[in-house]
């Protein structure tokens, strides 16, 4: 890629903006560490919430669809020999703005919480922030490495400190092992790619631009394409790497929760960033083998939302199954099972990050998670009902929500690259995960508790009323984004389509070759008979 397809930030917004987005919630971070007043704490939280969700939509409004071909606000440095480098392109943008979307609302939902004069927790949030900023925007593979290596703090701390279930250093050690597992695979993969260029270039480099364009041959290409894919895998997570989700879902904190949905989409992304580009050819030799546990995961984590009681172990497992679906499309290898994946990956965080933030705001008056002892949720507070049948509604690729025209282009993505059997298989998992959700909705919101009987009453389970206001605003906000995108779609695929085009033409080419090199050698043995 030359510097013609490159256009750096200061050239169109006159500053940094991208390291300025990242750099706003981690000073924002250690302000609120040092400050000895917890009401301060939270105003400085809001303000650099705020003000990063402005940068983010200032950067949205900015970002040219037109251009094709092309890294956007492309920034890079060099000291003592280590290279930042940052940039966007339609892969990456939309997580940007939705992680900065996330934050806000999830201090809002700080306010609703006795968290509000816990500024470890603030600052925490705020860090995830800029680490997930970080990681979207990093053009350099170790670059990458180190924000997911750093997401772990925040993680950790969140929970130790705010997590609702009895066995938090379980949970800690279980979400280390599995993470620490993928963050060396992933490490191992990243210093093979780097090393393995050089010994053919004599230049060592993990810069992504120059992984990219280097066409050189590696001996371990098989080795790394598996180091990274279960590396990612463990992250997104996919079957059979998903075992620490729903462990984590049930016990963790909903604020981190929710912004960690979308850091769940760091797997998908990693995988369309550093390996369908880098590896095209090992990649598409092994999409079999991708194709069937994306169907396993489907149909898994499906069959065991069913099985569940507990609502936040329930919307882990079904976050599985879509993270099967999620896989396929970006191995279709072509435009528009690509396009799908990315937009249903955008649509399921912030889907997702609904769907637990309204269970929070229940969770708060309840203190239970167990759908047996929840009912009649619609007479307590009608926000928190429409949040969740809203977001489940749009996890359901129901028309009028962006996952309608995501699921159609994966589907048609699908048929055209695996056949019908597979875009076949694809449906019904997704109608398990309808009924599944439909009838969450319907035992939380709709019928009477088993375990209790009458209307559910707020003075049974404590005496401090949530916020009603701050929980319409969050419901106002994730739901007016769904339905706006559902409505007007084309603004979000224009952005998608920007750079998505240029990775399925690798392949497109990829197969022209051989299509043509197999001719060759027929025309050759014709020849000599």
């Amino acid at each position: 890629m030359d510097n013609a397809n490159i256009i750096l930030g200061t050239d169109i917004v006159g500053f940094p903006i991208l390291s300025v987005l990242t750099l706003i919630p981690l000073i924002t971070m250690v302000l609120v560490i040092i400050t000895s007043q917890p009401g301060v704490a939270l105003r400085l939280g809001i303000g650099g919430a705020v003000l990063t969700l402005l940068f983010s939509l200032y950067m949205l409004n900015t970002f040219d669809p037109a251009q094709v071909v092309g890294i956007q606000f492309y920034e890079k440095y060099q000291l003592s020999g280590l290279t930042y480098s940052v940039g966007v392109d339609g892969t990456s943008i939309l997580f940007v703005v939705v992680t900065a979307v996330l934050a806000v609302l999830a201090m809002i939902y700080t306010l609703t919480t006795r968290r509000v004069s816990d500024k470890i927790h603030i600052a925490c949030m705020l860090g995830y922030q800029g680490i997930l900023i970080g990681a979207f925007t990093a053009m350099n593979a170790m670059q990458f490495w180190f924000w997911c290596f750093l997401e772990l703090i925040p993680v950790v701390l969140m929970t130790l400190r705010a997590g609702s279930g009895q066995n938090r250093r379980w949970v800690v050690a279980l979400l280390l092992q599995h993470w620490g597992s993928g963050l060396f695979m992933v490490l191992a993969g990243f210093l093979m790619l780097g090393f393995g260029i050089m010994i053919t270039t004599d230049v060592l480099s993990f810069d992504w631009l120059v992984l990219k364009e280097n066409d050189v041959k590696l001996e371990y290409a098989t080795l790394i394409f598996f180091l990274l894919f279960f590396g990612f895998a463990i992250r997104m997570p996919l079957f059979p790497f998903h075992g620490w989700l729903p462990v984590l879902a049930e016990q963790g904190t909903v604020a981190s929760v929710s912004i960690f949905l979308v850091s769940l989409k760091l797997g998908i992304y990693g995988a369309m960033r550093f390996l369908i580009p880098l590896l095209p050819e090992v990649a598409e030799q092994w999409t079999w083998f991708v194709t069937t546990l994306g169907l396993i995961g489907i149909f898994y984590g499906a069959l065991l939302a069913l099985m569940q009681i507990n609502i936040r172990r329930l919307l882990a497992f079904a976050i599985i199954s879509q993270t099967g679906l999620l896989v396929i499309g970006l191995f279709d290898f072509n435009k528009h099972g690509m396009e799908g994946s990315i937009l249903l990956s955008v649509t399921y965080g912030l889907a997702a990050a609904g769907m637990f933030l309204s269970l929070g705001m229940i969770y708060k008056r309840t203190h239970t998670a167990y759908i047996p002892r929840l009912g009649g949720m619609y007479d307590v507070n009608a926000a928190i009902a429409v949040l969740f049948v809203v977001s489940a509604l749009s996890t359901m690729v129901m028309p009028g929500t962006p996952g309608f025209d995501g699921i159609h282009l994966l589907l048609e993505g699908t048929v055209k690259s695996q056949g019908w059997l597979v875009s076949i298989a694809i449906l019904i998992g997704n109608v398990l995960t309808v009924g599944l959700l439909l009838r969450a909705f319907q035992q939380i919101f709709i019928t009477s508790p088993k375990r209790y009987q009458g209307p559910f009453k707020f003075k049974k389970y404590g005496s401090t009323q949530p916020s009603l206001r701050n929980e319409w605003i969050i419901a106002i906000a994730i739901c007016g984004i769904l339905i706006t995108a559902g409505v007007h779609t084309s603004p979000w695929l224009d952005i998608i389509d920007q750079n998505i085009q240029v990775v399925s033409d690798v392949y497109t080419s990829s197969e022209v070759v051989q299509t043509t090199e197999t001719l060759a050698v027929q025309h050759v043995i014709t020849k000599d008979h």
